[in-house]
């Protein structure tokens, strides 16, 4: 495990039991079925506006605050998990460690939510049909951005690339925030602007340290010490940058420009 000491974790049982290699096995086999959920995504998202254009929109008020608790809660519990693991190896091995070690995908604490983090890509993709049938304003970051995070997700968990750690706990970590603050908003509780500003503040930091992460491993992939493949490095710093020049550009309209209300860009 590259040094790390697993016993040294408290271990919940369903973790401990879970099987990576039979997801692994499984995602090697099936990763491309991504492309598939995507575009039926695509599909239902366009053809569901084309639906809803003439029709009155639906008040889902209660559906929405349940789904964005549901998902608040789940990301809450993988940030610990993960982030706890995460602190482990950077107190024990250090920073490059972090990153190169790819014990996140097997290791007792952190397997399940590994999996479970490149499997939630998929139903997460649900988001957009409460702006659908809400007919609410739906931007091409939202949607690009589930593609992209779902059909990325799966074709790198079946290698097990080095970084993965880091892309999974910031993940959870900005969705934590970010789905509590739609839960209360969804429930009619007012969330004062700041709280929005932070938020899409980090997720233009997660892109940022996306980069650098990327960069790192492929500099340290040359000396042998990170598993990738150039073509992953490749897609992934195309996919950060993408979503740096997004959130940032979302940020300055919404926050810099814009007099409206705050929001925060809504992720998958």
């Amino acid at each position: 495990m590259n040094g790390t000491d697993r016993t040294s974790l408290s271990e919940y049982g369903f973790e401990q039991q879970f099987d990576e290699r039979v997801a692994i096995e499984w995602m090697q086999e099936n990763w491309s079925k991504s492309f598939v959920f995507c575009g039926l995504y695509a599909a239902l998202v366009f053809g569901g506006q084309h639906f809803m254009k003439e029709r009155q929109k639906l008040n889902l008020r209660r559906p929405l605050v349940v789904w964005s608790l549901s998902l608040a809660i789940f990301s809450i519990i993988g940030a610990v998990r993960t982030g706890w693991y995460m602190m482990h190896i950077l107190s024990t091995t250090g920073f490059r460690q972090s990153i190169c070690d790819q014990s996140f995908y097997y290791a007792p604490v952190s397997k399940f939510w590994a999996c479970a983090f490149v499997l939630s890509k998929a139903p997460e993709l649900g988001d957009t049909a409460f702006i659908v049938l809400r007919k609410q304003r739906l931007i091409f970051l939202h949607w690009y951005h589930h593609i992209t995070v779902l059909l990325y997700s799966w074709y790198s968990y079946k290698d097990m690339v080095a970084g993965g750690g880091w892309f999974m706990t910031m993940n959870y970590s900005v969705h934590a925030l970010m789905y509590s603050y739609y839960a209360v908003r969804a429930a009619g509780l007012r969330v004062p602007r700041p709280f929005a500003v932070v938020i899409t503040t980090m997720q233009i930091a997660q892109m940022v340290m996306g980069l650098t992460v990327s960069g790192l491993v492929y500099c340290w992939m040359q000396e042998g010490d990170c598993y990738s493949r150039v073509d992953n490095i490749a897609w992934a710093s195309l996919m950060y940058l993408s979503y740096l020049v997004l959130f940032s550009s979302f940020f300055y309209q919404t926050y810099l420009r814009g007099s409206g209300r705050a929001k925060v860009a809504k992720t998958d």
